[in-house]
């Protein structure tokens, strides 16, 4: 694909990156093909970067920076300067005159930058920070009018109007200002007010109908006396109609003396529910409702309230109520109940359809509309003054940015840490710098074993275990004989805290050619020191288990004194098969030995290294072979694609590249070294001996079986 813009590229990890050097080189990224870049995603968390910037960039605020957001900010800062090439500096500072105010967000942003500087006491200055912008947030927050449409009940001068905003929080809720005060937005203004309208039509509805509020303002609390007995009293006159029905129903439908036996055994009292559930009074065929004695003591204060509230105002003063009368009473609710019924939703009840009429028919709902309206109406330069904060960012961290997602720039050249790395790890004798702060272990881990990299992972704790993390540390020179789960270290985050670490976990994959090549012979020599260790074990064992046994038949023996037992006759047949595989074994081991020993001895002296070098190659070079070919395979993709990147390129990590991203232990350059050890183990002479015995006796052997000397 051709373009305008003339690309320069490096080659690092295997595969081309795009050098990008220039402003130029920014504003004409839109043009190169993505599939050219070596990252199309990026989390905002969890690496070495400045998190308020991401999150900037990340304009869905889904926690990811992809590559269309990057162009956009790109753009953004690039149109808001008069030259591009700023943003490769990489400062936190910026010129007002370097400001591009011939675009109508360019004026906006000039002034607005120009304002904070204003507000900061510094007029006169010709140059803006992010050390300006420190406390933002608290100066536009005290402003009257910042923006954001709340208006706060304490910031109203009118003392009504501050009452009526207090009101509409009380019923419709809030919303948090800038300054993080309660106040009221035009949805809660909103409404409220539809809400105060309905509630003062509907009640204007039973105002105006004699037949709903029949008792005026007493009616409403009639009405929920009567609500409070109306069931019960049903209950009652069903139960007196019953016992009219059939005379023998009065006594049981009054409750048996079993039921007041039952109540007999309890501690009673007027509240308990066994007596509110017995009828209001003794059931009898045709009989009234009493209302000053004869009453059920769990009913009597709710229907003395009746009696005072309903029944005196419609039937007079009355000491008992007849089935006819409550169902005069029962028409007289009829409406006031199909009228609430209707009753719209909402929380301004509470207020009080005289307060709520103040409110709606005063001019509050104009005077707030008029209030959020000139918060709004500043929303466009306090935008200006984010965008001034949002300007410094980008012209600070864009490049740095592009040559962690764009290219490896900074990972590859080592000119500085990748945004990724976050710390190194001291472990083992090694200091680890390609280390990758990891959330979930087991998931990251189940992915990363694909990049070929020996990574150990470590849980990181400090300040008492406070402050917790996991990371994932590449060892990537050495070998990892001492790399057991269990051991500890050190790791220092790029702020220069420490954290004690402790392996976790281990994805074991070859480290460097070195322990390829050893790798066989320490296996060997693991072999037979296990089985030396278990033989002498067994041996020590069966050496101990015969002599206790020997100690406790010598004590039987004393105490018996049984007669010496006879010894079997001696098996020769049987030692005679033990001497011959004996002799089997050691013909087979010498055979071995004096067929390599005659190969070599027979050997010109100048083909004997050779030989032996062959020898050693031919044990090593498989493992060789094979750590060679994952060595040269190993990528940092994996590693970073578990933890949410998206990477584009698979960016190996090559042997050279490798070994320079794990240092390993080495005395200073000029550093004097005594080799004088103290306490150095004392050097032991007979196994030289016994070699030199071994030697001469296979010397002799060979001498002896024709193999040397004969012509």
């Amino acid at each position: 694909m051709t373009t305008a813009h003339t690309w320069n590229f490096f080659r690092a990890g295997g595969f081309d990156q795009v050098q990008l050097d220039t402003g130029a080189d920014l504003l004409a990224l839109q043009e190169l093909d993505k599939k050219l870049w070596v990252t199309l995603s990026c989390p905002t968390r969890g690496v070495e970067f400045d998190v308020r910037t991401l999150d900037l960039i990340d304009s869905d605020a889904d926690g990811r920076v992809r590559a269309n957001e990057v162009l956009a900010a790109i753009a953004w800062a690039g149109g808001l300067l008069k030259n591009a090439d700023l943003l490769v500096k990489g400062v936190d500072s910026l010129a007002l005159a370097d400001i591009d105010d011939s675009s109508v967000e360019g004026k906006q942003v000039s002034a607005s930058a120009r304002l904070i500087l204003k507000s900061l006491g510094k007029p006169a200055a010709t140059e803006i920070s992010l050390a300006d912008m420190a406390d933002i947030d608290k100066l536009v927050a005290v402003q009257e009018f910042n923006g954001d449409g709340v208006i706060c009940a304490g910031r109203i001068t009118d003392a009504r109007l501050r009452a009526a905003v207090g009101d509409m929080i009380k019923c419709a809720g809030s919303v948090a200002d800038l300054s993080g005060e309660a106040g009221i937005n035009q949805e809660i203004t909103d409404k409220f007010f539809a809400e105060a309208a309905a509630y003062s039509e509907w009640f204007a509805i039973g105002d105006d109908d004699d037949a709903i509020l029949f008792l005026g303002e007493e009616t409403h609390a009639a009405a929920a006396a009567f609500d409070a007995v109306k069931n019960k009293v049903g209950d009652y006159f069903t139960r007196c109609q019953l016992a009219e029905y059939d005379n023998r129903a009065a006594v049981p439908l009054s409750r048996s003396t079993e039921d007041y036996l039952q109540l007999a055994a309890q501690t009673l009292s007027a509240l308990s529910p066994e007596v509110a559930n017995f009828p209001l009074a003794t059931v009898a065929a045709g009989k009234s409702l009493p209302m000053a004695s004869g009453i059920n003591p769990a009913w009597i204060t709710r229907l003395d309230a009746l009696r005072k509230q309903v029944v005196a105002p419609l039937l007079g003063n009355k000491e008992s109520l007849s089935m006819p009368e409550w169902l005069t009473l029962c028409g007289k609710f009829a409406a006031y109940e199909s009228w609430q019924v209707k009753k719209p939703a909402g929380s301004v009840e509470q207020l009080g359809i005289a307060r709520i009429r103040e409110i709606t028919r005063s001019k509050y709902k104009t005077a707030i509309d008029n209030l959020i309206g000139q918060d709004k109406a500043v929303e466009t330069e306090i935008k200006g003054i984010r965008s001034v904060e949002r300007l410094l960012r980008y012209n600070r961290d864009l490049f740095k940015l592009v040559n962690n997602f764009v290219s490896f720039r900074s990972f590859y050249t080592g000119r500085d840490k990748a945004i990724f790395q976050v710390g190194m790890l001291y472990l083992d004798g090694r200091s680890c710098e390609l280390c990758v702060k990891v959330v979930d272990v087991g998931k990251h881990a189940g992915f990363a074993i694909m990049s070929g990299v020996c990574l150990v992972y470590c849980d990181c704790i400090r300040n008492s275990g406070t402050e917790k993390m996991s990371i994932a540390a590449a060892f990537t020179a050495g070998d990892s004989d001492y790399l057991l789960v269990g051991r500890n270290g050190v790791f220092y985050d790029r702020q220069g805290h420490d954290w004690d670490a402790t392996i976790v976990r281990i994805i074991d994959h070859p480290i460097s050619i070195r322990q390829a090549f050893w790798a066989p012979y320490k296996k060997i020599f693991k072999i037979i020191s296990e089985q030396m260790q278990k033989l002498a074990a067994s041996k020590a064992s069966s050496a101990e288990g015969s002599m206790i046994k020997a100690l406790e038949e010598g004590g039987k023996a004393v105490v018996a004194a049984p007669a010496a037992p006879v010894k079997p006759p001696f098996d020769v047949g049987k030692f005679a098969g033990i001497f011959a595989a004996i002799g089997l074994a050691i013909g087979a081991i010498g055979g071995i030995l004096a067929s390599i020993v005659g190969g070599l001895l027979g050997l010109k002296l100048w083909q004997i290294p050779l030989a032996v070098i062959g020898l050693m190659l031919l044990v090593s070079g498989p493992a060789i072979v094979l750590a060679w070919l994952k060595l040269k395979n190993r990528s940092l993709a994996p590693i970073l694609d578990a933890n949410g990147w998206a990477i584009n390129a698979r960016a190996r990590i090559n042997i050279p590249f490798g070994t320079s991203l794990t240092g390993l232990a080495s005395l200073p350059a000029g550093a004097n070294r005594s080799l004088v050890d103290p306490f150095a183990d004392k050097r032991i002479v007979w196994p030289y001996y016994l070699m030199i015995a071994a030697g001469i006796c296979a010397m002799v052997g060979l001498w002896y079986f024709g193999y040397i000397g004969n012509k």
